[in-house]
C-alpha cells in the first residue's frame, strides 16, 4: 500500500507543495506522512513541538532538521522531556543541528510537562486535538487552501489553557493537517484520495 501511495505521489507532492517538492524529504513527508491519521500521544507531542519551532520560519527548514531535533529531545519522549532542566537547555542552545531559540525550546519542556499533567488526570492530547476534529470538511485547491479554521483558533485556545506555549491559531491548523485531523491534500491529489478512502 505505501509502495503504491508513494508511486502515486511523485507529481502529487508538486500539487500540494509547489516548488518544495523538489526537495526529496519534503516529497517523502508527502507521501508517507502528511494529512494520515495520527493518535499515539509521542507522535503527537513531536508534531505539536515542531510546529512550534517552524514558528517564523519555512516547515522545509525544520523538516530537514527533524532527525537532529528528535536525537536532541529523547525521541520527543515526553517523559524525559519534561525533564530536562536549566543544563539541558544550555546544551541544547550549543546544538546547530536543532533551531537555537532559548523561547522555543523551553516552549517544548512546558508542552512535555503539561501532557504529563494531562495523562495523570486522565486526559490525553488526542482527544484534545481530535476532540476538535470539523464535523466536515472539503479538500481544498491550490488557491484555496486555508492557513486556519475556526476549529484551530479553538484548538489553540483549548492547548494554551492546557500548559503548551507558542501555540496559535496557524501552528494549530498546520498540526490538524499534518495529524491528519483535516486532509489538506489538494482536490486532484492521489494520496489525499488514497487516505480518504481509507477512513471511509
Amino acid at each position: 500500500m505505501t509502495e503504491d501511495l508513494v508511486a502515486l505521489g511523485a507529481d502529487a507532492a508538486r500539487l500540494c507543495f509547489g516548488r518544495n517538492a523538489s526537495d526529496p524529504t519534503y516529497s517523502a513527508y508527502h507521501d508517507n506522512e502528511w494529512g494520515r491519521p495520527v493518535h499515539d500521544e509521542t507522535a503527537l507531542f513531536e508534531r505539536l513541538a515542531l510546529e512550534g519551532f517552524q514558528v517564523g520560519l519555512s516547515w522545509r527548514t525544520v523538516l530537514n532538521k527533524r532527525a537532529a531535533f528528535r536525537e536532541a529531545f529523547s525521541g520527543f519522549d515526553p517523559t524525559a522531556v519534561a525533564a530536562f532542566d536549566d543544563t539541558a537547555v544550555d546544551a541544547l542552545m550549543t546544538n546547530p543541528g536543532i533551531i537555537r531559540n532559548q523561547a522555543k525550546i523551553r516552549a517544548c519542556i512546558q508542552g512535555a510537562r503539561a501532557l504529563l499533567d494531562m495523562h495523570r488526570r486522565g486526559e490525553t492530547l488526542a482527544a484534545a486535538i481530535w476532540g476538535l476534529a470539523p464535523k466536515t470538511h472539503v479538500r481544498p485547491t491550490p488557491q484555496s487552501r486555508p492557513s486556519t479554521s475556526e476549529e484551530s483558533v479553538a484548538l489553540a485556545v483549548a492547548l494554551r489553557k492546557l500548559g503548551f506555549r507558542f501555540v496559535g491559531p496557524v501552528n494549530a491548523y498546520a498540526t490538524m493537517q499534518a495529524c491528519g485531523v483535516v486532509n489538506d491534500h489538494v482536490v486532484g491529489c492521489p494520496i489525499g484520495d488514497a487516505i480518504d478512502d481509507a477512513n471511509c
